[in-house]
This record gives C-alpha cells, sequence and structure tokens, in this order.
C-alpha cells in the first residue's frame, strides 16, 4: 500500500472517529434535553480534525434554549465539558469535540476576528506589542488562528479569567521556543484551574500550543 492511500485510510480512521464522537454527544444531549423539557435539534459535523455539535432552533422552537448558554457563554463552556466527558466515557479518550447552541460561538468567532485584525494592523503600524481584554479559550484561539494567518506572533499571558492574548512582530529563529511540552503542561495547568472555578472555563484544550503560531 501506497503511503498516499495510507494517509487516505488514516484520514478516513480519523472522520469515523469524529463522527462516532459526535453521534454519542448527540445522544448524551438529547436525554439531557429530555429532561429539562427543552425542544432543539442536533447537527453533527467535523470541522478542523474535531467533532462539532450544535443544538439549533427551527421556527416554533423552544427559546428557552438560550439559558444553556449563559452570560458570556459560561453555560455553554461548562456544557460543553460535561458533553466531552460523557463522549470519554463511551470512548476511553480525551475528546476535543466542540458544541454550539444558536450559533452562538460563530457570532463570537466574527466578532472576535474582528479585534483580531485591528489588533494585527496596530503591530504592523506601530511595531508594538499589543495585548486584548481577556478572553476565554476559544476566543483566544480565534485570535492565535488570525494572527497566524497575518504572519504575526501571539502568547497568552495571564491565569484564570485574566488570561489573554498579546500580539506581537515575529520572533527571531532563535528566540522560538518548542510548543509541545509547553502545550501539555499549560493545558493541564488551565484544565485545574477551570474545575476549580466551577467549569467557567472549562474549554481549556485551546490553549498555549496553538498560541505560538505564526
Amino acid at each position: 500500500m501506497s503511503v498516499e492511500e495510507l494517509d487516505e485510510v488514516s484520514d478516513a480512521e480519523l472522520r469515523q472517529k469524529l463522527e462516532d464522537e459526535g453521534d454519542f454527544a448527540a445522544d448524551y444531549l438529547e436525554d439531557l434535553l429530555d429532561i429539562a423539557q427543552l425542544d432543539g435539534d442536533i447537527e453533527i459535523s467535523v470541522e478542523a480534525d474535531r467533532a462539532a455539535v450544535a443544538i439549533v432552533m427551527d421556527d416554533g422552537s423552544d427559546r428557552r434554549l438560550k439559558r444553556l448558554i449563559g452570560r458570556h457563554g459560561e453555560t455553554l463552556d461548562a456544557l460543553q465539558e460535561l458533553t466531552r466527558l460523557a463522549v470519554q466515557c463511551k470512548t476511553s479518550e480525551r475528546s476535543r469535540l466542540m458544541l454550539d447552541i444558536l450559533g452562538y460561538r460563530e457570532g463570537r468567532r466574527k466578532a472576535i476576528q474582528a479585534i483580531a485584525r485591528e489588533a494585527v494592523e496596530h503591530v504592523k503600524e506601530t511595531g508594538e506589542d499589543y495585548a486584548l481584554k481577556p478572553m476565554n479559550p476559544f476566543e483566544r484561539k480565534v485570535v492565535h488562528d488570525v494572527v497566524a494567518e497575518a504572519g504575526l506572533y501571539s502568547d497568552s499571558s495571564g491565569v484564570g479569567p485574566n488570561r489573554h492574548v498579546v500580539v506581537m512582530m515575529p520572533l527571531d529563529d532563535t528566540e522560538d521556543i518548542d510548543d509541545a511540552d509547553d502545550f501539555e503542561s499549560a493545558q493541564s495547568a488551565d484544565e485545574l484551574s477551570a474545575l476549580s472555578a466551577d467549569a467557567a472555563y472549562a474549554d481549556d484544550d485551546f490553549d498555549d500550543a496553538e498560541s505560538h503560531e505564526q
């Protein structure tokens, strides 16, 4: 079997694994909605090598679903973590599944992308570092992606609710660092912090590895 064929098999296996995660998550969420007596449809997809599940609302569906988002998406973050744990119980593997409700994350993604682009322009014009306001892990990941696409450098700074992204000019190769070990340690530290904070920041698998993308 050629390398190309092996890659195709590997990609197919990964996609099937992620689709299974989506199915497990959908089952869990359907049971949850039934218990809460809420109506909503569930959509499953695969995005950027992770399962994505969305609770959507058709015309006439239950508008109380907005309560599952919470202030600044905190309830959504906590529900996402619970859903990941439910999936992990089925697969025995850590899940990076993304959960959205009523398009909240997609709306936030667009807003944060606009903020990140403004920061990029500021850094390009002035050559000075630019610190953004504190954001949750999902929002920080969006910023890191925009900055990397623009060819600049970004890093996460601070802890807990004060964790934020700093945008800066690209580092010299000699100043850059290997992120693999930092990702694992920072990820674990953030998750412990998230759990102790009652799951308000439970989405910490987006953390510092992505922050060093260029």
